[in-house]
């Protein structure tokens, strides 16, 4: 595990799968909440009882790019509130297991062993690592981003630490031939990012889901054929 333990203040969660939560700024939050009730894959999200709109995200990565399948074993990090552990969860079928962690609480899903802590904390980290045990990983997905403070030059570093971070725990627990699928942002890191990650995948590429609003700059790295 890298150095520097805790986080500080940044604070991640795949809140950023955009769930249903208000945002804190009242200034923005009329807009935001019209815009989000009227987003159609929320309204999707909602009549198909899929805990987030970034359930379509995963699904999508994983038609084209099959990385998760029958009978595999899945980490996901930042997990709440639930979505991408909720599809990896009916991907991987009665016979397969996922295990996740977020700094917030998430709602039980069946088939899902939850873990509630900062996995990059020692003890945490520790925690998922045993409760994991032996059994080789075959993906670990991440759709953590930090709370953004509308200051790239802040916001950027910490999002690319964040999938540094998932990355060098990915290349600790998978088995041979395994992927990693993590949130990126394209900015300062992408670059030396992709080229960190074909130094241990033998298939990089990028994908941008219909799902992902247009003005993001979030892409998804999906990285398969683990080699170690």
């Amino acid at each position: 595990m890298p150095a520097g333990g805790k986080l500080g203040i940044v604070v991640y969660s795949s809140l950023r799968q955009e769930s249903l939560s208000m945002p804190k700024k009242r200034s923005s939050s009329r807009a935001w909440l019209k815009e989000h009730r009227e987003d159609p894959y929320v309204q999707r999200a909602h009549k198909d009882g899929y805990r987030s709109r970034a359930c379509y995200k995963l699904l999508e990565i994983n038609d084209k790019d099959r990385v998760i399948r029958p009978g595999m074993t899945v980490l996901d990090l930042g997990s709440a509130p639930g979505g991408w552990s909720q599809i990896a969860a009916e991907l991987v079928g009665s016979n397969g297991r996922i295990v996740a962690s977020d700094i917030l609480p998430m709602d039980s899903l069946a088939g899902v062993e939850f873990i509630q802590g900062d996995f990059t904390e020692e003890a945490v980290f520790d925690q998922l690592l045993n409760l994991v045990g032996d059994a080789p990983v075959d993906v670990v997905l991440s759709d953590m981003a930090p709370n953004m403070s509308g200051l790239n030059a802040v916001d950027q570093p910490r999002a690319m630490y964040l999938v540094e971070l998932g990355l060098d725990l990915a290349c600790r627990v998978l088995a041979p031939g395994g992927a990693f699928v993590a949130k990126v942002f394209h900015g300062e890191g992408f670059e030396p990012l992709m080229t960190e990650a074909r130094r241990h995948f033998g298939k990089v590429l990028t994908r941008k889901p219909e799902a992902s609003r247009p003005r993001s700059r979030e892409v998804y790295l999906v990285a398969s054929g683990f080699t170690g």
